[in-house]
């Protein structure tokens, strides 16, 4: 079932029927789900059945985890868009960067272009390839909220190998134009990695519409699902001719011979490594399923109407707001900042008003929100910040 998103009144039902399976919203008023998604009350039953599985061992049930493993990769295709067998999942983006890093050979094309508006794991990463030739040029944000296609595509020449940018920046929010940049990396033989981490779940995803090579995401902010649990999708086409040289038994085409061969498997199963993290992906597939049945159109359509709210309440009380103000611009968070932001940031969370800090206040609504919490929350926003300016005004 796939609900739509019309009015205010349905968005509003979306949220009154949804919360009812999260507990985190239910005890706060929670809007930090770009950093943290609350997790739906059955995935408690997952851990349950877990540890009755782990109390009661038979090598047999591999077979049976192995059947909810491939239903989930194929689950997480679905959602973005992406043919059956182009995804993999593992316990972290950076573990799965670095499996698609290992399979270049950096001697004829050394140089990887990314921003400087990358999530800490992507540069880590990067530099860690220094080592083996890798050659990083980060182009420099204009204004150190949003990524200029143009500059990311600028950079791009015959010496560039790989292209890694974020679909939407976890700083500010801020929707990256990919199709100049996959123009650009097209003419001149450079593959596109896209990090999905902060769009996937709150806006669609279409990984043949982008016509990226690779995409990343995870399933702890808009998904809904475990923090250990992340996922790499590879172009189809690509799979024949990428060899990662950080891998394990489970890559292997025959992994369930008792002597695995060498020869990897032909889908993206080929980025998997060893013992698979059997738990993040049943804990993340509860998640996963909310998602799917509303439908992430209509999460979209009630994010864009909530985030419109959170700006037109801080453009009142005149606060910057930092997070781009076009939809077609505009991830599913608003960042806004004024002068202590970070204090009063922290007495809203010590009032139960959740969010996050990162260069300025970060305001999150998911489905599970109400319009009625994004007004508490903006009135105790508003007030702390003008007290904070008030105060600081009569020093």
């Amino acid at each position: 079932m796939h609900v739509s998103v019309g009015s205010s009144s349905s968005s509003a039902r979306i949220a009154q029927e949804y919360r009812e399976r999260f507990p985190l919203p239910n005890r706060c008023v929670y809007l930090n789900s770009n950093t943290t998604g609350a997790v739906p009350q059955s995935a408690e039953r997952v851990l349950e059945h877990y540890w009755r599985t782990i109390e009661t061992w038979g090598d047999d049930i591999w077979r049976r985890w192995w059947v909810d493993l491939e239903q989930h990769t194929f689950e997480l295709a679905q959602l973005i868009g992406a043919p059956a067998g182009s995804v993999v999942c593992d316990t972290n983006l950076a573990t799965l960067f670095s499996r698609v890093m290992s399979c270049s050979d950096f001697r004829s094309r050394p140089r990887v272009v990314t921003s400087d508006l990358e999530f800490p794991s992507i540069p880590t990463v990067l530099r860690a390839f220094g080592r083996y030739g890798c050659a990083v040029t980060t182009v420099r944000s204009a204004d150190r909220v949003t990524i200029g296609s143009e500059q990311i595509a600028d950079a791009i020449d015959e010496r560039t190998q790989l292209v890694c940018v974020s679909h939407a920046t976890f700083g500010a929010g801020a929707l990256i134009d990919v199709a100049p940049i996959v123009r650009r990396a097209r003419e001149f033989g450079a593959l596109v990695l896209l990090d999905v981490y902060q769009s996937v779940g709150i806006l669609p995803i279409d990984v043949a519409a982008l016509d990226v090579d690779f995409v990343l995401g995870g399933a702890h902010k808009w998904l809904c699902g475990s923090h250990e649990s992340a996922f790499l999708y590879v172009r189809p086409a690509l799979l024949p001719y990428l060899e990662p040289a950080v891998t394990g038994w489970v890559a292997a085409a025959d992994h369930w011979a008792p002597r695995p061969g060498t020869q990897l498997a032909e889908d993206a199963r080929r980025f998997a490594s060893g013992t698979p993290a059997v738990l993040p992906s049943l804990m993340s597939r509860p998640g996963l399923a909310i998602i799917q049945e509303i439908g992430v159109e209509a999460i979209r359509a009630q994010s864009l109407a909530r985030t419109d709210r959170i700006i037109a309440r801080a453009d009142d009380a005149g606060l910057q707001v930092v997070t781009p103000r076009a939809h077609d611009r505009r991830g599913g968070f608003v960042t806004v900042r004024f002068r202590e932001d970070a204090e009063v940031a922290r007495q809203l969370i010590a009032a139960g008003f959740i969010c996050s800090y990162y260069d300025g206040v970060r305001i999150a609504p998911h489905f599970y929100t109400t319009d009625e919490e994004v007004e508490r929350f903006m009135d105790a926003l508003i007030r702390l910040a003008k007290s904070r300016t008030k105060t600081a005004a009569d020093l």
